[in-house]
């Protein structure tokens, strides 16, 4: 199924109408369109920029994320009779009437926006998206184009982090709806994870909207409603080798736990029965799909045993089991303990798909656990701390003034740091003989743009480092202008790093994955190339990528 249908786009489409309609806003920016318009300045030309003023979770890059979103709600921006009658009552008494008539006629086609792509890594004080329009419009735009793009790159940068901590081998499964914050913070994060370089999701309804692949198998709870055998139903299956006779599949899985137990030299009265009765269930539901939780009573005392007589039992019927997922205790003592009885199993059974079941690791995992480095688990699943991004709950984005009616502006500011560089820019990325990016340069729109080989002075972006001179080997313009009216199918073939179409909705945990992961790859070069940089850059936003010229 392609990742991106046609009704899957209007379903999308109508989710942001619904989420961030015009009313999803400060009430300032009301009180300032009323007063640009009782002035009669709502018609100047006015540009906006949107940037971060400091690198996320002390480190040296972002991803941008969101454009697409912004791209829909400039689309939809539209007030109704019921918005602007809410207005009417929560404005002064002293508004003049012609103003909601005004508001009731507002859209966004006199709006132009231009924008680095998105999924494009990024950094501190570049300008990220330029909104140009009229002035009252485009200020009426701020709140909710921050609230579009600030979680979104937020998540999707932690996301990167994550990649960047499990390695390429590792497959990455999002699975923070629980933890989100509401249901709407919940399918932002299982989108923009995805294009952050996660490869599953456990949201349902991410899959559904947005082609993302769905995975998931069984809780502790599943396992814990089962007691004893007796509730496993049906207790057949036919085998994949051609005879249509179904075979007592718990008499056969009982005759496999035996000899487990034997060859691990375990005891079989601690083996949970309840939980085999469990894995039975599941297996006879799902026999090309088996994959389990050990760890519901122990995993050495019971799950693994559970699980590999099951296993085995439906290898021997040419099924082909997943494997297994771990969700507490020690996740790399217990992932070396569960492959190494699996290759066990392999060896003294002649079982050579026992060879290739994968291992899940999930618990309350973060960036900085020790679960990123050498062990065994083949899929990470991650929630809680990458959901909520729990290092830095917000990306701090701002949409600055920069020109009026072709006249730059400038807030200067108590605190230096909040103050802005006046004018419209572009921004340019340069990279050196080799093909790899080096510097991101921002100029005044009114400069000549850099040319590959020829040498140019630039400065340093926010702080008082000395000028350098650098020859790029070629130069790319980041900033484009984006249409508003582009569809989510044409947009998402257009984006530099999204492109999942193609891609199963619904993918095994074990089953390898091409359509994407070349995408990800993409990212996690960049990044990977980044993070080299981070030990040269400090924790505070004076970072030597960032230059103005």
């Amino acid at each position: 199924m392609e990742a991106h249908s046609g009704s899957t786009d209007g379903l999308h489409e109508r989710s942001i109408r619904e989420r961030v309609p015009p009313l999803l806003t400060d009430m300032y920016q009301f009180t300032m369109a009323y007063a640009y318009w009782r002035a009669g300045r709502h018609q100047e030309p006015a540009v906006f920029e949107l940037f971060f003023r400091d690198n996320p979770f002390g480190g040296g890059f972002s991803l941008f994320a969101g454009l697409h979103d912004c791209q829909l709600f400039l689309r939809s921006f539209r007030f109704t009779d019921e918005d602007v009658e809410f207005l009417r009552s929560v404005l002064p008494p002293a508004t003049d009437p012609a103003f909601f008539q005004f508001l009731r006629g507002l859209d966004c086609s006199d709006v132009t926006l231009r924008s680095v792509p998105e999924g494009t890594v990024v950094f501190a004080r570049v300008p990220l998206m330029e909104v140009t329009g009229p002035l009252a419009v485009v200020q009426l735009l701020e709140t909710s184009l921050l609230c579009l793009v600030n979680y979104a790159s937020l998540v999707c940068s932690n996301a990167a982090r994550f990649r960047l901590a499990a390695g390429p081998r590792r497959r990455l499964l999002e699975m923070g709806l629980r933890r989100a914050q509401g249901p709407d913070g919940g399918l932002t994060a299982s989108r923009y994870t995805h294009i952050g370089g996660f490869d599953l999701t456990s949201n349902v309804q991410a899959g559904f909207l947005f082609g993302i692949p769905v995975a998931g198998t069984m809780a502790h709870s599943y396992v814990t409603s089962f007691t004893c055998l007796k509730e496993v139903w049906p207790q057949t299956l036919v085998a994949m080798t051609g005879n249509p006779d179904p075979v007592d599949f718990i008499s056969l899985t009982k005759g496999w736990l035996s000899r487990v137990c034997d060859l691990l030299g375990a005891e079989p009265r601690k083996v949970r029965e309840g939980e085999l009765a469990a894995f039975l269930s599941y297996a006879i539901a799902y026999p090309h799909n088996f994959l389990a939780v050990i760890d519901s009573y122990s995993v050495g005392r019971s799950g693994l045993l559970n699980f590999s007589a099951v296993a085995l039992a439906l290898c021997e019927l040419g099924y082909r089991p997943v494997g297994v997922r771990l969700d507490s205790g020690d996740l790399c003592r217990q992932s070396l303990d569960v492959r190494h009885v699996f290759r066990l199993c392999s060896e003294h059974f002649s079982i050579p798909a026992f060879d290739s079941l994968i291992i899940v690791g999930t618990n309350n995992i973060s960036e900085q656990m020790r679960l990123f480095q050498e062990n065994e688990i083949d899929v990470v699943g991650v929630g809680t701390h990458l959901v909520t991004c729990t290092r830095q709950p917000s990306l701090g984005c701002v949409y600055k003034l920069v020109e009026v009616r072709g006249r730059p502006r400038m807030k200067i500011s108590e605190d230096p740091e909040k103050s802005t560089v006046p004018g419209r820019k572009t921004v340019y990325r340069l990279v050196d003989a080799e093909g790899q990016p080096f510097l991101d340069l921002v100029c005044l729109a009114v400069e000549p743009p850099p040319e590959a080989g020829v040498p140019l002075t630039c400065f340093p972006l926010g702080c008082e480092s000395p000028s350098t001179s650098v020859t790029p080997a070629q130069v790319t313009c980041l900033c484009q202008e984006v249409p508003h009216l582009l569809t989510a199918c044409h947009f998402l073939m257009l984006s530099s790093n999204l492109g999942h179409a193609g891609v199963p909705n619904s993918l095994p945990l074990g089953q390898k994955q091409t359509g994407s992961n070349a995408q990800h790859a993409k990212i996690s070069n960049w990044c990977l190339q980044i993070a080299q940089e981070e030990k040269k850059v400090s924790e505070s936003s004076k970072s030597d990528l960032n230059y103005v010229y």
